[in-house]
């Protein structure tokens, strides 16, 4: 009996096995494949269009922390990715706290809010960018109808502007998402809260700090670092709007990465700042595998 159970048991262990296996596969190909490659070729100093080039060991590196240039594009990402991830939040909570509310048009308003997210960033960036026009915007063409500026603006083409437009657009471009979870965690928070806060005398503002905002915390920090490491690579949004210009001032890791491999034909500096780039992805990645970790366990 022991020895049929012991044969039905690998033939299940056999069938696992076959079954992971297209799996497995998939991930080596799509995953491990180009890590073990950019990570090999960061040593070398290589010309792109024949992948030829001669050892050169930890040079790209060295090189790279020396450079202005990885440090202001270090910079560059971090202002982008903390003001577009500020504004997301903002906006995300303020715009699901308004479609909680049971207003009349709370099912249209809920679908269109998800236009920005859905729409391609081709599309978005084509558009913004004939907003921002300084000869034909309608940016222009308000700011100065209202009196607020008396010449037209160069959103694109000039600092702050660049950075600030950039910000902007990533900002509408992608706070529907933080909508999207906000508001589910909204309608799952309990109503016997709300009303305890009101018979202990508790405002519409002291109920957001006392009641909403703790019962968001979860999701929030979650939202954060789901947020954080998808706007630090970021790459075509910015590459569309401004090319990394001005000069280099909107120029983040991702365009740098693009520059050093497809511009300068330096595979090898490229792919040390796509390792660079992806360990500092892998701080946010560690803290967010262990949040989910925690909340799973709990």
């Amino acid at each position: 009996m022991s020895s049929s159970n012991t044969l039905l048991e690998r033939r299940y262990a056999a069938l696992g096995l076959m079954l992971i296996a297209p799996t497995v596969l998939v991930f080596c190909a799509v995953i491990i494949y180009p890590l073990v490659s950019a990570i090999y070729l960061s040593f070398f100093n290589i010309f792109t269009p024949t992948l030829e080039g001669e050892w050169v060991g930890l040079s790209n590196y060295t090189e790279l922390l020396q450079t202005g240039q990885f440090w202001s594009a270090l910079g560059n990402t971090l202002i982008w990715t903390i003001g577009t991830l500020s504004l997301q939040i903002i906006f995300g909570i303020a715009m699901a706290l308004v479609l909680h509310q049971n207003i009349w048009f709370r099912s249209l308003a809920r679908s269109l809010i998800l236009f920005p997210y859905f729409i391609s960033t081709v599309v978005a960036v084509l558009v913004w960018k004939w907003l921002f026009n300084d000869l034909y915007g309608i940016m222009n063409h308000l700011l100065i109808s209202a009196g607020i500026i008396d010449f037209p603006m160069d959103f694109l083409g000039t600092m702050p502007n660049a950075m600030v437009s950039v910000i902007l657009v990533g900002a509408w471009k992608y706070f529907p998402f933080v909508v999207i979870a906000v508001l589910a965690r909204l309608q799952s928070i309990p109503d016997a809260l709300y009303e305890a806060a009101k018979i202990d005398g508790a405002g519409p503002i002291a109920r957001f700090f006392d009641v909403t905002l703790p019962q968001l915390r979860e999701v929030l920090v979650v939202i954060i670092l789901l947020r954080a490491i998808w706007d630090f690579k970021e790459f075509d949004l910015i590459f569309l709007l401004t090319g990394g210009g001005p000069i280099n001032d909107t120029q983040t890791l991702p365009l740098l990465v693009y520059q050093e491999a497809f511009a300068l034909n330096d595979m090898g500096r490229a792919s040390a700042y796509a390792v660079v780039m992806m360990a500092i992805m892998l701080v946010f990645m560690i803290v967010y595998i262990r949040r989910t970790r925690s909340e799973g366990g709990s």
